[in-house]
């Protein structure tokens, strides 16, 4: 694909159109949801950023590049897919599979091997990176549940909703994994008594 001209003036209206050429508003659900996964996609790049300005500790920075650079990948092909008419289809479309949610479990197991147990929350902080992933946690959770309602109104593959509550959990799990290869501290909920 080629982008010549970067306006059009042809949104001046509050209409965009979608893959296709069909028109919507662009306070469309399906426009929220995949302008979600853009600023997603957005955080997780700023995470890549500060990544890697890191000390590299027991390869985790390009461990942790290696994953973040894929997942954005994905998050580009899932972007697509929303950004793509209902029924519409065209040639070498992207896709998002069950595949994809297991290479994401695989990631959740293999990262929680080395993190102790959770025995309280974690309050969103610690390091710059993982300050960062924890804040792509909460905007992959706010994508979910765009989907989650776009779905409830029109079409929408349930492994695209799959692969972002997957992705919340992974990003949960390599935000307190690069904390603790940083030896950054985790800042844990402090219940109050009384």
């Amino acid at each position: 694909m080629r982008i010549s001209k970067v306006y059009t003036r042809s949104g001046d209206a509050g209409k965009t159109r979608l893959a296709g050429g069909q028109e919507v508003w662009k306070d469309s659900l399906r426009v929220e949801a995949y302008g979600t996964v853009d600023e997603l996609n957005s955080v997780i790049g700023l995470a890549r950023a500060w990544n890697e300005s890191q000390p590299d500790r027991v390869n985790a920075k390009s461990t942790l590049e290696d994953h973040l650079r894929w997942i954005q990948n994905k998050l580009f092909d899932l972007g697509g897919i929303l950004a793509t008419a209902p029924g519409e289809t065209f040639k070498n479309m992207p896709v998002v599979t069950a595949d994809h949610v297991s290479r994401l479990e695989r990631l959740i197991d293999a990262c929680q091997e080395d993190l102790e147990p959770l025995k309280e929350f974690i309050l969103p902080g610690g390091g710059r990176v993982s300050g960062f992933l924890h804040q792509a946690r909460t905007i992959c959770r706010r994508a979910e549940r765009l989907c989650v309602s776009l779905s409830r109104e029109e079409e929408v593959s349930p492994e695209l909703v799959r692969f972002l509550n997957r992705l919340s959990d992974a990003l949960f799990v390599l935000a307190r994994w690069i904390a603790k290869t940083q030896r950054e501290s985790e800042y844990l909920w402090e219940r109050e008594g009384g």
